[in-house]
């Protein structure tokens, strides 16, 4: 069983808790947790990986088991969440990484990316998305309807989303066999975001989260004009982020693998063999001294 360190690091000021395992010469991958999780997401796929690469994956201000500020006390942004994950892997003496990305971990990555574009080797996007048709509109609605206006009546209708039903139905929605799915998950997520304060923390990255929109052209291009190797394994049936935002990806980036599994939102959680293999695989024709 490989070793996976459990840290902190001090970031401008504040604790950032990461998960790390593989040799420290092997090639970077970065993982970039989603919403409403943390690193905790990437437990399994870490010690399977670590045999080949050195994985990092940090947990965001006001995620898993990093501090977490009022919003009074830290602005939060996707901007500020991508500069203290860039300041953290600077500390950390790591310049040249390939990016797993999900969720929340799309925008961070693709910031990451579009500062210094020749620091990413490849991409692999699991509902990592980047395109307008990626988005299901029946869940995003709700989100869109509060970015436009918060009222109170659009922050109450939000109010569901951190509630243990809702965060158990994003990680069983879509799933051929629910029962592969740890109840561990969602009840240590919920725990999480139900910290005192935490509930202000989520509705104003909620709100910042139209800021990404504006940027997928940047990244469309940015992935037209580098063409990282990238990989995109969804699962078919995701709630959140449909099929149609993994197939886009070959508009910008022709070589990019698609891959969509029978599975939903958090495809690590049911079909944690099936990835870990079309990881391996993509990463070893990609990165030199896999």
């Amino acid at each position: 069983m490989a070793k996976v360190h459990h840290r902190s690091a001090t970031v401008q000021g504040r604790q950032l808790f990461y998960r790390e395992a593989g040799p420290a010469d092997a090639p970077a991958f970065v993982l970039l947790h989603g919403f409403p999780t943390s690193s905790f997401m990437y437990r399994h796929l870490i010690p399977a990986l670590a045999d080949r690469y050195h994985l990092i994956a940090p947990d965001y201000l006001g995620f898993g088991f990093s501090d977490a500020p009022s919003v009074d006390e830290f602005d939060y942004t996707f901007d500020a969440l991508t500069d203290l994950t860039a300041d953290l892997l600077d500390q950390l003496g790591v310049a040249r990484y390939a990016l797993y990305v999900q969720d929340y971990g799309a925008p961070v990555g693709w910031r990451l990316a579009l500062r210094n574009p020749d620091a990413v080797t490849a991409v692999v996007s699991q509902s990592g998305n980047a395109y307008e048709e990626g988005f299901v509109p029946e869940f995003w609605e709700p989100i869109f309807t509060y970015q436009r206006e918060q009222t109170p009546e659009s922050a109450e209708a939000l109010g569901p989303a951190l509630g243990l039903d809702m965060i158990k139905w994003q990680y069983v929605t879509g799933v051929p066999d629910a029962t592969l799915v740890d109840p561990d998950t969602w009840h240590h997520d919920h725990q999480m975001v139900s910290r005192p304060g935490n509930d202000r923390v989520q509705l104003k990255l909620l709100l910042d989260y139209a800021s990404n929109r504006p940027l997928y052209p940047t990244v469309q291009a940015y992935l037209r004009e580098h063409r990282p190797p990238l990989l995109a394994v969804w699962g078919r049936n995701d709630p959140i982020f449909g099929p149609d935002g993994a197939r886009a990806f070959t508009r910008d980036q022709p070589d990019a693998e698609v891959h969509l599994l029978d599975g939903g939102h958090f495809l690590l959680e049911s079909a944690l063999d099936e990835v870990t293999g079309l990881i391996r695989t993509f990463l070893g024709k990609h990165l030199k001294g896999a």
